[in-house]
């Protein structure tokens, strides 16, 4: 058993692909339109334009992020959790952190701590919360 998280970007999926794909070297595995459906849309769905992101898998690493257009009513609100990114260096610390800092918020600068030679928090331009950790000691 596993738990993937599966993030909506309210009309900005793609967007946010190839931004993961630039700033983290994400791997994109699949990402399919609406308009790509082997099924007809239901009513909701049917407002949604084709060309919005139904799903999309996308590889950081070891691990797997699902993503979708969702309704693609507007902006994307992630509340209540944050993704953990852990890095095997300072360096890689330093360089994801930055590149997720662009367009986005510092909520705590990288810094040395009790637990991690660098840890930092910061909210990239989709409005997702990320805490960045240099996982060697």
């Amino acid at each position: 058993m596993y738990i993937q998280p599966y993030l909506f970007f309210d009309g900005r999926c793609q967007e946010a692909l190839d931004y993961y794909v630039s700033a983290l070297g994400a791997k994109v595995e699949m990402a399919m339109k609406f308009k790509d459906s082997p099924e007809p849309p239901d009513q909701k769905m049917a407002q949604v334009s084709g060309d919005n992101i139904m799903h999309a898998s996308f590889r950081i690493g070891d691990s797997v992020v699902m993503a979708s257009d969702g309704f693609g009513k507007g902006k994307p609100v992630f509340q209540g959790v944050s993704l953990s990114l852990t890095v095997n260096s300072v360096a890689e610390a330093d360089r994801y952190f930055s590149a997720l800092a662009k367009g986005g918020t510092i909520q705590q600068a990288l810094t040395k701590t009790f637990f991690a030679p660098s840890f930092g928090m910061v909210t990239d331009k989709f409005g997702v919360p990320w805490m960045v950790i240099a996982g060697d000691k």
